[in-house]
């Protein structure tokens, strides 16, 4: 895993603890939001705003139903940012 990929999942996986309100140790890349963390629709929400402020980013919301772990988080977000890492 590169440095910088790395570093962009450490900051997604900050996010999605806050709006979660659990440790971030307790997002695993592949672990389900819904099923391990009861996150509803308007968790999922906050996560996509927070996102998009940090990055300076549009997500569609219509890529709400694929962020359904910190991966697909991060796959959604580095397509949108653009980033090659």
């Amino acid at each position: 895993m590169s440095e910088a990929r790395e570093k962009h999942l450490d900051e997604l996986r900050e996010i999605v603890a806050e709006v979660l309100e659990v440790e971030p140790e307790e997002i695993t890349e592949t672990g389900s939001f819904v099923e391990e963390h009861e996150a509803d629709s308007l968790r999922a929400i906050e996560i996509l705003a927070r996102i998009e402020k940090k990055y300076k980013i549009d997500i569609p919301q219509s890529e709400l139903p694929r962020m359904e772990n910190l991966k697909a988080v991060y796959d959604v977000v580095a397509n949108q940012a653009g980033w090659q890492d």
